[in-house]
C-alpha cells in the first residue's frame, strides 16, 4: 500500500453513513428513469435592486412554466412576473432574459437544437407592466438580445442579423450576405461553438448604437456530411462545414453596424490572426474589445477598436510555448480598467490593468488554480471567485480586495462549492455537494460567508439511497511517474480484503479536464455504483494533462496527446494489480469520447496490463477532429505527423489481444461514426476479433427513448462476460 493514499476522513464518514441495513440494489432502469433526480434551482437570475431574485418554475400538473421572483432575505415568493397559463398561444417556455431594467421579458419557445449550444427557436418579448405579448419574428431564431434601453431586440435568422424596434413594431435587416454553409453573420460557425464555446457572435455597445459583430466564411472549409436515417424510405443527408486538424478554417472577420448611419465599418486587425474567441464592448460606447488568436493559439492578444477614431490598439499580449488559454472572465470597470484571468506564473490567476493595458497589479497569488470568477462589487473594491486552494478536487468560494489584500473563504464545507451572487453582491446563493452530500443551496452573506438560511437540499434523495446497497467513494492519490496522481476508488459493500476482484478503470484524460473531484454522484457514478454492487472494483486515475495541478502539469502533453496520458494509466493498472485483493489477470478500461481514444489506446498499448476496453465515441486518429482543439494541443499534422500517428489507436490495433467493445453514433456531429468505421476496418484487415454498435441517427451523447438504458445494459453485460466471469 505504500504507492497509495486515501482520505481517512472520507473513508470514515462512509464507513459510518452506510453501516444501516441496505436491502435494494441499482438497477439500469434506477440510473435512466429519473430515480435518483435531484431538485435544483432552474435559470436564477438575481434582480438589479440586489435583494431579490428570479428562478424559472415547471409546475408539472398544470404543464406550465412561470417566472417568479423570491425575496433574498426571507426567501419567501413574492411575485410572479410571467406564467405561461395567462398567456395566449404559449402552453409553455424554457428560457428567459430580462432586459436591463426588468420591464421586459424574452420568452423562449418552442427550441431545438442545431448543434451542442446552439438553438432554434421562436421567442416573445413580455411587457411586465401591462403584460402585452408580442412575438419577435414568426420564423425561428437565434440568440435574440435585448438592447440596454430595451428598446430594440437584435437576433439572427438564417445567417444574417436583424434588429426589431419594439417600439414601432419594425424590423431591419443589417446584413445580407448570408447563405447556408457560405457566409454565417453574428453567429458562430460549427468549430467556433464547440471549441470557443459560444454561439452568440455579435454585441451592442453601452448606448445601444452600435452593434459588433463577428462575419464567418465558410466557403473553402471541406464539407462533412452525414446520413439520417430517420423512418422514411429514403435517408436524408446533413452537410455542414467541419474544418479538421491542418484543413481550412473560416475566414473571420469583425465588423461594426452604426444604426444611426445603418453604416457597416470593418476593424482592420493584424495579418497573421486565425480567430477572434471573444468579442465584448467597454463601459466607454465607442471602445470594442476583442480576443484574437493566432492558428497555434500560443499567441493571444487582447485589442481596443475606437469607432471614433477607427483606430485598433493593443492592450494586451500573452505569449506561450504551448497555447494560451481565452479567458470568460474579461470585466471592464467603471474607469474600463480591466480584470483579467491568466496562466502566466504557471497557475490561473487573477490581475488587474490599467484602460491602456499596463498591468496594475495580480490580484490572487499561489500554487493552486483560479477556477471561476464571479464579479467585482464596485462599492467595496472586492472581488469574488472560486478557486481549488482547499485541494485539487475541491471547490471553494473566495473574496479579495483589489490590491490583493484582505483575502477571505467564504464557504466551510470541504466539496464543490459554487456561487450566484445577487446583483449588488450583498448575497450570494452557494451551492454544494460532495460525494456524500447530495446539491444543497443556501443563502449567504456575501460579507463572510455565514449561511443565513437554507433554501433546497436533496435530504430526500439521500434517504432514499440510504436504502440502497451504495458504496463508499474513497479519495486519495496514486504515486505514477514522478507525480502524485488524484484516484478514487468504489469497492464492494461487502468488501473482503481477502479475496480478489475484477477492477474496472474509468477516466476520461483530456487536456485541463477532471474527473476526480469531492462532488455528488453522476450518472456513471450510479453505473460504478451498479458495477460495484456486482463484485468489480472500479478505480478512477487523474493523468498528467489534466487539469487544476497548475499550467506545467496540463501542458506537459503538448504535441503529444495520448501519450504521456496512456502511459499514466498503464502505469496505474499495474500498480493496482499488485494490490493482494484486485486480479491483475482481470483488468479493464473505458470511456467516453477523449475516453474512448484513451482506453482503446491501452488496450492496444497496453496489452499485458489490460483484458478487456469499452471505447464510447472515440477518437481513433487526430487527423479526423477538428481544427481548433486539435492543433491547440497538437498544432496541425503537417508540422507534428509522428506526433498524430504514433499516439492514434487507428495506428496500433495489431496489438490488441484482449476483448474490446467499439460504439458510436451515427449522427455525431462532434466525433464522427468516421473515427469508428476506420478503425473498425483497421482491426478487421488486421484480422482481430472484437464487439462493436452503432446507434442509428445519435449524436455524441448516444441518448433519447431507451437509448442510454440499451447502451449501458450492453456494456455491463460485455464487462460481465469478458472480465466478470469469476464473480460469484
Amino acid at each position: 500500500m505504500k504507492y497509495l493514499k486515501f482520505s481517512f476522513q472520507i473513508y470514515l464518514f462512509f464507513t459510518t453513513f452506510f453501516l444501516s441495513a441496505q436491502t435494494k440494489k441499482i438497477t439500469l432502469e434506477d440510473i435512466w428513469n429519473g430515480t435518483f433526480r435531484t431538485e435544483r434551482l432552474d435559470v436564477l437570475h438575481s434582480l438589479k435592486n440586489g435583494q431579490e431574485y428570479a428562478v424559472l418554475n415547471f409546475n408539472r400538473e398544470e404543464r406550465s412554466t412561470s417566472v417568479d421572483v423570491y425575496d433574498y432575505k426571507t426567501l419567501e415568493k413574492v411575485r410572479t412576473v410571467v406564467n405561461s397559463s395567462n398567456l395566449d398561444g404559449v402552453d409553455y417556455f424554457t428560457d428567459y432574459t430580462f432586459s436591463a431594467d426588468e420591464s421586459q421579458v424574452i420568452l423562449a419557445t418552442n427550441e431545438e437544437s442545431v448543434f451542442r449550444h446552439s438553438v432554434l427557436g421562436n421567442y416573445y418579448v413580455y411587457n411586465v407592466n401591462d403584460g402585452t405579448l408580442s412575438l419577435i419574428s414568426e420564423e425561428k431564431i437565434q440568440e435574440p438580445t435585448f438592447s440596454p434601453n430595451g428598446n430594440k431586440v437584435a437576433f439572427a435568422k438564417e445567417n444574417n442579423l436583424y434588429v426589431k424596434d419594439l417600439i414601432s413594431g419594425e424590423t431591419s435587416q443589417i446584413t445580407f450576405d448570408g447563405e447556408n454553409n457560405k457566409i454565417i453573420n453574428g453567429i458562430t460557425d460549427w468549430v467556433y461553438e464547440e471549441e470557443f464555446a459560444f454561439v452568440r457572435a455579435f454585441d451592442w455597445n453601452a448606448d445601444g448604437t452600435q452593434i459588433a459583430y463577428i462575419r464567418f466564411d465558410e466557403t473553402h472549409v471541406p464539407e462533412f456530411s452525414m446520413d439520417v436515417y430517420g423512418t422514411a424510405l429514403y435517408q436524408t443527408q446533413e452537410v455542414f462545414k467541419y474544418p479538421k486538424a491542418g484543413e481550412a478554417n473560416s475566414k473571420v472577420s469583425l465588423h461594426v453596424y452604426n444604426l444611426k448611419t445603418a453604416k457597416t465599418t470593418p476593424i482592420n486587425l493584424s495579418a497573421d490572426f486565425e480567430y477572434i474567441a471573444r468579442l465584448a464592448w467597454t463601459k466607454d460606447a465607442n471602445i470594442l474589445s476583442a480576443q484574437i488568436l493566432n492558428r497555434h493559439q500560443n499567441d493571444l492578444e487582447l485589442i481596443a477598436y475606437n469607432s471614433a477614431t477607427n483606430k485598433t490598439t493593443v492592450l494586451l499580449k500573452e505569449e506561450d510555448k504551448a497555447y494560451v488559454d481565452v479567458t470568460d472572465n474579461l470585466t471592464f470597470l467603471k474607469d474600463n480598467s480591466f480584470i483579467w484571468t491568466s496562466e502566466k506564473d504557471g497557475y490561473n490567476h487573477i490581475y488587474h490593468y490599467s484602460k491602456e493595458g499596463k498591468l496594475i497589479n495580480q490580484i490572487t497569488k499561489g500554487n493552486w488554480e483560479v477556477t471561476n470568477y464571479y464579479g467585482f462589487n464596485e462599492k467595496t473594491k472586492t472581488i469574488f471567485y472560486q478557486s481549488v486552494e482547499n485541494g485539487s478536487i475541491n471547490r471553494d468560494v473566495y473574496s479579495i480586495k483589489l490590491n490583493g489584500r484582505n483575502k477571505t473563504r467564504l464557504t466551510r464545507e470541504e466539496g464543490t462549492n459554487s456561487a450566484d451572487f445577487s446583483a449588488d453582491f450583498s448575497y450570494f446563493i452557494n451551492t454544494f455537494s460532495s460525494a456524500t452530500t447530495a446539491p444543497t443551496y443556501t443563502l449567504n452573506s456575501a460579507s463572510s460567508g455565514k449561511v443565513i438560511k437554507l433554501i433546497k437540499d436533496n435530504k430526500a434523495l439521500e434517504n432514499q439511497l440510504s436504502e440502497y446497497n451504495i458504496s463508499k467513494k474513497e479519495f486519495g492519490t496514486i504515486a505514477i511517474n514522478g507525480n502524485d496522481l488524484n484516484m478514487w476508488m468504489v469497492k464492494p459493500t461487502d468488501f473482503d480484503a481477502s479475496k480478489v476482484y475484477p477492477l474496472l478503470m474509468f477516466q476520461y484524460s483530456g487536456p485541463g479536464s477532471q474527473q476526480v473531484a469531492n462532488n455528488w454522484i453522476s450518472s456513471n457514478d450510479y453505473w460504478h455504483q451498479l458495477l460495484a454492487q456486482k463484485g468489480y472494483i472500479v478505480v478512477c486515475v487523474d493523468g498528467r494533462g489534466t487539469g487544476f495541478k497548475g499550467a506545467a502539469f496540463k501542458k506537459l502533453t503538448q504535441n503529444e496527446l495520448g501519450k504521456y496520458e496512456v502511459e499514466d494509466q498503464i502505469a496505474a493498472a499495474k500498480q493496482l494489480g499488485d494490490l493482494p485483493y484486485i486480479d491483475a489477470e482481470r483488468i479493464g478500461i473505458w470511456g467516453w469520447s477523449f475516453g474512448g481514444f484513451m482506453s482503446s489506446n491501452c488496450l492496444f498499448k497496453g496489452s499485458d496490463v489490460f483484458k478487456m476496453a469499452i471505447a464510447v465515441a472515440p477518437v481513433t486518429s487526430w487527423r479526423f477532429y477538428d481544427s481548433i482543439y486539435t492543433e491547440r494541443y497538437m498544432t496541425t499534422p503537417q508540422e507534428n505527423a509522428s506526433g498524430y500517428d504514433e499516439n492514434s489507436p487507428i495506428n496500433h490495433v495489431d496489438k490488441l489481444k484482449g476483448d474490446f467493445l467499439l460504439i458510436h453514433g451515427s449522427a455525431d456531429d462532434n466525433v464522427h461514426v468516421q473515427n469508428t468505421m476506420r478503425l473498425i476496418e483497421a482491426l478487421v484487415q488486421a484480422n482481430k476479433q472484437f464487439d462493436w454498435g452503432i446507434y442509428p441517427d445519435k449524436n455524441h451523447g448516444i441518448y433519447g427513448g431507451n437509448t442510454r438504458l440499451h447502451l449501458y445494459t450492453k456494456m455491463t453485460n460485455f464487462l460481465d462476460e469478458n472480465l466478470g466471469d469469476k464473480i460469484k
